[in-house]
């Protein structure tokens, strides 16, 4: 494996068809987008000289920087009115509210901040696991030996997305040695997942039970209150959540969740009523035997309290199998969780801009050294998934339109009338970062209106910038 292979974009769009597997059929799989090499060693690989023969690799190392730098202040410019945004709906939140928000302007900024999750997760190449595809995930997968039950419908808001699709080691009962040892098997896992979720209302919870159910408040209420019992005091449905978990086995998804119900499997039910059956079988039977040949008031008690102890220690072992859910279900929350709320946030952004700066840096190396036409994209991008794939060994989808577009919009590479792409060269590419630098500096404070204002007056929801 080369250290500083080279790469570069084929010259028109039939080079492309030629290229790859000639055994593939249709179009290629989809991949993963995110890149999962730091951008340190992106950055060496890219501004080694002999990946620029005119001499420039030292300025573009410089502009590759300034670019680096200028996205994470974008990033954290986005950050602030997202914190902002989630401040009203944020469980740690330790500041005074100094002023109290109409229902209105709630809902707006409610609305707003999902989008800004949904999008700031996007730009982090995380995939959204829709909610038809997680049903099907709950009823059929399960997780350590656990069956669990989500209750979706009790959310008002939900957002699931995840990132890295691989696999972890799992320690297993060895089924060949009749479960008396163990051994190392290789689940299927999220690298990274994240959950934003929002109870709904406990009066809208009971209106859509009693429809659902067809029954009176009442009783949609009691089955509600039974619902929200099994959840933590702290969880109300005035906060919105925000949980990023690493490393989450694909059947262990429902395991996320704060209202996941743990039942007991159809073996372990099959299971424990067979001991019971035949404990209970064996204790019956044997106090029957002495209640015929004894009269003794004393022998009677104690083959009695025999009969009730069996059925006590039955009993017991369905607490103990619980038990045993829970705490397997609290051990893989603790060894899986990453960040919450306002932290997730944070930690999402910073990935986030990283993402954009490697995919950046990628299709600027190729612009620069190249003349490519708009309709050439495509085989830019297949170029660049052959580097990744030479120089470090992975498989990605890169996403050439969302790099060119972030380009394009500072300034660094423009569209000609016929499609032709003109980028600016190193030398002239750092001077442009610091003019965006200026103008951000220079720029008057921002005096932005209001959330609930703006809806207020407009009729329409505010856009998100």
């Amino acid at each position: 494996m080369a250290e500083s292979a080279t790469f570069s974009a084929p010259q028109s769009a039939a080079a492309e068809q030629t290229t790859g597997d000639p055994h593939q059929q249709g179009p290629r799989p989809k991949r993963e987008k995110v890149l999962p090499v730091t951008r340190s060693a992106l950055l060496d690989r890219l501004t080694a000289p002999e990946q620029w023969p005119s001499g420039e690799a030292a300025q573009a190392r410089r502009f590759l920087h300034c670019l680096g730098d200028w996205r994470r202040h974008c990033y954290a410019a986005k950050l602030f009115d997202m914190e902002q945004t989630y401040e009203p709906f944020n469980p740690d939140a330790d500041r005074l509210h100094s002023r109290e928000l109409a229902a209105g302007k709630r809902a707006a900024m409610q609305r707003r901040l999902v989008r800004q999750m949904a999008d700031l997760l996007q730009q982090g190449n995380f995939t959204r696991l829709e909610p038809a595809s997680l049903r099907l995930t709950l009823t059929r997968d399960r997780a350590h030996g656990l069956d669990c039950e989500v209750d979706l419908d009790a959310f008002e808001e939900i957002l699931i997305y995840w990132r890295g699709a691989t696999t972890i080691p799992e320690r297993h009962r060895d089924v060949t040695r009749a479960y008396m040892r163990w051994k190392e098997v290789q689940v299927a896992a999220f690298q990274r997942m994240c959950l934003l979720f929002k109870l709904k209302p406990f009066d809208i919870r009971i209106k859509e039970v009693m429809h659902e159910r067809k029954v009176g408040q009442r009783e949609a209420e009691r089955h509600v209150r039974r619902l929200r019992g099994r959840l933590p005091a702290t969880l109300t449905s005035d906060c919105i959540y925000i949980k990023l978990f690493k490393n989450v086995p694909r059947s262990g998804v429902e395991m996320i969740f704060p209202n996941t119900k743990v039942r007991s499997r159809l073996f372990d039910k099959v299971k424990l009523a067979a001991t019971a059956g035949a404990g209970l079988g064996i204790g019956v039977f044997g106090a029957a035997g002495k209640l015929g040949a004894m009269s003794n008031p004393y022998v009677l008690s104690v083959a009695i309290a025999g009969l009730g102890g069996i059925a006590l220690r039955q009993a017991a072992n369905f607490v103990n199998l619980r038990t045993r859910y829970m705490a397997a279900r609290v051990q893989n929350l603790y060894c899986h969780a990453m960040a919450d709320n306002r932290a997730a946030m944070t930690l999402l952004a910073d990935r986030a801009a990283e993402e954009d700066v490697k995919e950046e840096m990628l299709l600027y190396s190729v612009l620069a050294k190249e003349r490519v036409n708009v309709r050439e994209l495509p085989a830019v991008a297949e170029a660049i998934e052959q580097f990744l794939e030479h120089t470090f060994a992975v498989t990605v989808g890169f996403d050439v339109e969302g790099a060119l577009a972030r380009l394009r919009a500072e300034g660094v590479v423009a569209e000609r009338p016929d499609g032709t792409l003109e980028t600016l060269p190193p030398h002239a590419a750092a001077p442009r970062i610091d003019e965006l630098w200026d103008g951000r500096l220079n720029a008057p404070p921002a005096n932005p209106v209001e959330e609930g204002d703006e809806v207020a007056a407009t009729g329409e929801e505010p856009a998100v910038e």
